[in-house]
C-alpha cells in the first residue's frame, strides 16, 4: 500500500483533505498505524486526522464495531461544505428591502443611495440593512423586483471618441487660469454651465443648465433657442433674482467655447467666466445633464415638456442624496451655504 503514498501530492497547510488522502487514512488505520504516524505521512496536524476519523467513523455488525470509512468521511465533508458560508439576510431584512424598492421606483434613487441614505438620516441602523454590493448581488440573483435593465449606469457604454480641439477659438479666459480652490471644490460659488438640446431643429427650445461645484446644486432654465442673446438674457434674469448677493453666489462660471456663450464675457463685470476646451473640465454639469436624459431622451422635442415637468426634473436632481455629499442632498448643502451668506450680510 506504500504505492498510494508515492503518487499523492504533499498536503498543503490550510487545505482540506482530499478523497485520496481519506483512502490512505482508512488503509493506515486498518494496518494499525497511529494518528500521529498518519499525520506525519500526510504532512498535516494530528488534530486534522483525529477530527477526520471522528467524522468518518461508522458502526458495523449491529453496532458491535466501529471503523473509519473514506467514502463516508467524504460524504460528511461534502454535506458540511453545502451548509458553510455566509447565509443570506434577504428574508431577515424585509423592511429594508421594501424601503429600497419604494425609493428606487418612486424616487429614482440608485441602490447605493438606498443603502446609505437611510443610515445618514437614522432611519435604519447598520444591522438592519445590507450593503450596496449585496443589493447588486440580489439584482443579479433575481431576488429583487429590480432588474439590470432598470440600472441605467450599469448598462451604459461610452461610444464617443474623445477629441481635443487644439485650435478652437477662445471666447473668454482659459481654464488654466482657474484658481486652485475651485478645483478642490471646497469653496462655494463656482458654477459650470452647459446647454442641453432636444430635437436638432431651429424651432425647438433649449435647456440652459448650471451646476455648483461644491454643493452640486443644479439649475435648469428653459430658453427659446441656443443663440448667445438667449443665453445672455437667461443670465440677466438670474442676476436679477439674486441681485445684491450675486457676487457671493456666482463667483465664477465655467462654460465651453461654444458661440452661444460668446456674450458671457460681458459678465466679467459681475462674475468671472472661464472657458475650457473639453467637457471633462466641467464634468459636474455634464454628469447632471446625463440625469436629465433619463427624463428627456436625446431627440425628443423639449417643446413637448411643460414648465412644471422641467421644474420637477430640477427638483428631483437637487433632492437626490449623493455619496460624495455623505448622502445629503444638494438642496441641503446649498441652503446651508445661502444661510451663511444671508447671515453675513
Amino acid at each position: 500500500m506504500d504505492s498510494l503514498h508515492s503518487i499523492m501530492p504533499e498536503h498543503q497547510k490550510g487545505k482540506h483533505l482530499s478523497f485520496e488522502q481519506r483512502v490512505i487514512i482508512q488503509t493506515r488505520l486498518k494496518d494499525g498505524r497511529s494518528i500521529r504516524a498518519i499525520a506525519r505521512e500526510l504532512c498535516c496536524s494530528p488534530s486534522t486526522i483525529s477530527y477526520e476519523v471522528r467524522r468518518g467513523t461508522v458502526t458495523l455488525y449491529r453496532g458491535k464495531q466501529k471503523r473509519y470509512k473514506a467514502d463516508h468521511g467524504q460524504s460528511v465533508y461534502q454535506t458540511n461544505r453545502r451548509h458553510c458560508g455566509r447565509k443570506s439576510d434577504f428574508l431577515k431584512k424585509s423592511d429594508f428591502i421594501k424601503y429600497v424598492n419604494k425609493h428606487f421606483f418612486e424616487d429614482n434613487w440608485s441602490l447605493d443611495v438606498c443603502a446609505n441614505r437611510c443610515l445618514a438620516v437614522g432611519e435604519f441602523s447598520s444591522d438592519q440593512i445590507v450593503c450596496t454590493r449585496t443589493l447588486y448581488n440580489y439584482v443579479d440573483q433575481g431576488l429583487l423586483a429590480i432588474r439590470n435593465s432598470d440600472l441605467p449606469e450599469k448598462l451604459k457604454r461610452n461610444t464617443k471618441i474623445h477629441r481635443v480641439h487644439k485650435n478652437k477659438k477662445k471666447l473668454g479666459r482659459s481654464i488654466e487660469e482657474r484658481p486652485k480652490e475651485i478645483n478642490d471644490r471646497k469653496e462655494f460659488g463656482h458654477w459650470e454651465c452647459e446647454l442641453v438640446l432636444g430635437h436638432k431643429t431651429r424651432d425647438d427650445q433649449v435647456l440652459l443648465t448650471l451646476s455648483e461645484r461644491m454643493s452640486r446644486e443644479f439649475l435648469i432654465l428653459r430658453i427659446p433657442d441656443k443663440t448667445a442673446a438667449s443665453v445672455m438674457s437667461a443670465f440677466q434674469t438670474l442676476h436679477k433674482q439674486y441681485s445684491e448677493h450675486w457676487n457671493e453666489i456666482f463667483k465664477t462660471i465655467t462654460t465651453d467655447n461654444g458661440s452661444e456663450f460668446a456674450d458671457l464675457s460681458n459678465l466679467e463685470e459681475v462674475s468671472n467666466t472661464l472657458d475650457p476646451y473639453t467637457s471633462c473640465d466641467k464634468g459636474t454639469v455634464e454628469r447632471h445633464n446625463g440625469l436629465i436624459r433619463r427624463f428627456i431622451p436625446k431627440g425628443d422635442y423639449i417643446n413637448n415638456y411643460s414648465l412644471q415637468e422641467i421644474i420637477d426634473i430640477e427638483t428631483w436632481c437637487n433632492s437626490l442624496p449623493r455619496k460624495i455629499l455623505a448622502y445629503h442632498t444638494p438642496d441641503e448643502i446649498f441652503e446651508r451655504e445661502l444661510d451663511h451668506i444671508y447671515q453675513a450680510a
